[in-house]
């Protein structure tokens, strides 16, 4: 990504039309639904919360947001025990105490000044949350919350509170307020709910699966060396798979690296030994590879073939 210096911010879209041109052009291809949700986001400042399962293309969204807006993109990766100083701020204990060491070295310690020294805000280290507080306005970051789910309930908790007022209270410096809201995109795998009050602060959209002509478009732009007729057979694949009942059902990334990985491999279309050799890109779990390696693989690859040959 390109240094904040060499960004060039351009306007937000005007219209649902617009916002479906902008995603389009950096080879992000939404339903029209998605488009409108996102304009209104936008359009109202408000959070947008992305809800669907892992793979869909939700953290690409705010990638291609600023990507296409020219804004910094900053992203607060969740996880289990995350807390404060993790999120927002935390102070450069090391270059405090050595100012302390040097401050009493050269005599003379004046308590009050030497408290404000070492809690200047040079010594401050801006974490995703305050680093997202501190846009101008028309270059507000985009401010990507990715995986909320993977946190506990005190983080959200926490987290609702700088969504309501977009400021934070640093105690030995005072309250930070964020001259502009950043563009919030906040995602979820559905590990677990997330409260209803942190949802209402947000507008909602559940990222499902492509359909098949959707997805088929996507390994065109993403993939565009790819064979034709491999692409074909690879989405059409795909979605088989995904009627089946697998612990994890392949998501769109797996998609376009199943058709990558093929054209790496020079194929022109499936076979069965390719589909058993490849299987690795595709699905991540044992239990599900040696399923499809026992008969469904073919069974599937069959009616892929049967499918295609008639259209």
């Amino acid at each position: 990504m390109a240094k904040p210096a060499e960004l060039a911010p351009r306007g937000l879209p005007q219209s649902i039309d617009e916002t479906m041109e902008l995603l389009a052009a950096a080879d992000y291809v939404a339903e029209r639904s998605l488009a409108t949700v996102l304009y209104l986001s936008l359009k109202m400042r408000r959070p947008l919360f992305l809800e669907g399962e892992a793979g869909v293309g939700k953290t690409e969204i705010a990638k291609v947001l600023a990507s296409s807006l020219g804004r910094r993109l900053i992203r607060l990766q969740c996880y289990e025990g995350l807390d404060v100083s993790s999120a927002v701020y935390e102070w450069n204990y090391a270059a405090q105490m050595i100012e302390i060491r040097m401050e009493e070295a050269a005599g003379g310690v004046d308590r009050d000044a030497m408290e404000r020294n070492v809690f200047a805000e040079k010594y401050l280290i801006r974490r995703p949350v305050l680093d997202a507080l501190s846009g101008t306005a028309g270059q507000a970051p985009v401010f990507l919350i990715d995986e909320l789910d993977r946190t506990d309930e005190a983080f959200e908790a926490f987290l609702l509170e700088i969504l309501s007022d977009y400021q934070v209270t640093i105690p030995e410096l005072g309250t930070i307020r964020a001259e502009e809201p950043p563009i919030v995109i906040i995602t979820t795998n559905r590990t677990r709910e997330i409260h209803d009050a942190l949802k209402r602060r947000c507008l909602y959209h559940w990222v499902d699966y492509p359909n098949a002509e959707r997805e088929l478009e996507i390994v065109h732009r993403k993939v565009p060396n790819a064979n034709r007729r491999l692409s074909a057979e690879v989405v059409s694949f795909i979605q088989r798979l995904r009627e089946m009942d697998l612990f994890k059902v392949p998501g769109v990334a797996e998609t376009i690296d199943w058709a990558g990985a093929l054209t790496e491999l020079d194929k022109v279309a499936l076979d069965p030994e390719t589909v058993s050799d490849t299987l690795g890109v595709l699905l991540k779990y044992q239990d599900d590879i040696a399923r499809i390696e026992q008969g469904e693989g073919r069974r599937i690859l069959n009616e892929v073939k049967a499918e295609l040959s008639a259209a």
